[in-house]
């Protein structure tokens, strides 16, 4: 039998566990059972973006249904492709569940991508998988942290790459909202390591200022309710919260001084949270992770690339060893009920939340 969560997709606080008979393997395909994988608000995106980006498309459900996508490790536990051995470990997208079978395709050493038909539309960054025999980014100790950092990290990297390209937009500081999220901390790590001439202020609740201040990536960290103490200096801003208020409240402080406002996650423009009706400044423009690592690959080459974000990762794991705690959970209840706490805000941002399906 193989569990998988299905979520309701009009209503996210809703779930079933649901089981089915394992089919037969067809022809050429790899049955992977999932050994682990973490839980972070970037889940809570992929589900609350999953119509708008295509997310509940990668792993199908019954009508009404969606399956949120993890990213984590799983071991090949039937194979029917000639290159893939039984018992070896990929890194790679799985589901909210304890099965997946996939139909590998462009098969190497370091990896292959699931041809499955109904993959083949999105993005191929998300059907790629790691084998960790030729992996040079699988350090066996740090399994947890590659599953909770590692895929916020990477839409940190693409920003900050993004804006350096663009050099600041003739800005000297960096605004991020959520600084207590993975994805907020992994644009600061980069930004300090790559563009440190560039004030990095992070803007977060009153209650995790001290965890905030703590990882030491941030030059300034400011409550929400003390927007008033912006430097009046030319600035960029990257809203992770979406919400539609405190963005406003953002453009509004900053004035003429705000040079462009970057939004991730969440979801489309006109659907956040109160809309953006009204804002001042420079219209906030979407940004999509996948569409720029596609780019930049392209750009520098899929090795320079690679050893690039490589080398900014090791900056940033040594930069947060100390301000996580893992907790790991077992069992595919365990994931829904992660997801949960996180969708309500109810999760404490310093520790991360590994599941043992």
């Amino acid at each position: 039998m193989a569990e998988t969560i299905w979520v309701n997709r009009n209503d996210l606080t809703d779930f079933i566990v649901n089981e089915d008979a394992l089919p037969p393997l067809g022809e050429g395909e790899v049955r992977l059972r999932i050994e682990s994988f973490s839980v972070t608000a970037n889940n809570v995106t992929y589900a609350v973006a999953g119509d708008s980006f295509g997310y509940w498309n990668f792993f199908p459900a019954q009508e009404g249904y969606g399956i949120v996508p993890m990213w984590g490790y799983a071991v090949v536990e039937q194979s029917n492709h000639a290159e893939i051995s039984e018992g070896e470990r990929v890194y790679g997208y799985l589901p909210m569940g304890d099965r997946l079978d996939v139909l590998p395709s462009n098969v190497s050493a370091g990896g292959f991508s699931d041809a499955a038909a109904h993959r083949l539309p999105m993005s191929p960054i998300y059907n790629q998988y790691s084998r960790l025999n030729a992996d040079p980014e699988h350090d066996p100790a740090k399994e947890n942290e590659r599953m909770i950092f590692a895929p916020l990290f990477k839409t940190g990297y693409l920003i900050e790459y993004m804006m350096r390209g663009e050099n600041w937009f003739g800005a000297e500081s960096l605004v991020m909202t959520s600084a207590s999220s993975k994805t907020s901390m992994g644009l600061a790590s980069c930004a300090k390591q790559s563009s440190p001439q560039v004030k990095r202020i992070g803007l977060t609740s009153a209650g995790n200022v001290a965890f905030v201040e703590g990882t030491g990536l941030y030059d300034e960290v400011l409550p929400y309710d003390e927007l008033s103490k912006l430097a009046q200096t030319p600035s960029v801003s990257v809203d992770f919260a979406g919400n539609a208020g405190l963005l406003k409240d953002i453009h509004a402080a900053l004035g003429d001084n705000l040079k462009y406002s970057c939004l991730v996650g969440a979801t489309h423009v006109d659907a956040r949270s109160g809309g953006l009706d009204g804002i001042t400044g420079p219209k906030p423009v979407m940004f999509f992770a996948p569409d720029h690592a596609v780019a930049a690959i392209k750009e520098n080459g899929p090795k320079a690339f690679g050893e690039a974000v490589a080398k900014s990762w090791i900056g940033f794991l040594s930069a947060v060893d100390d301000t996580l705690t893992v907790d790991e959970r077992g069992g595919v209840l365990a994931a829904a009920e992660a997801f949960q706490s996180i969708f309500k805000n109810e999760a404490d941002p310093s520790i991360g939340i590994v599941v043992k399906p």
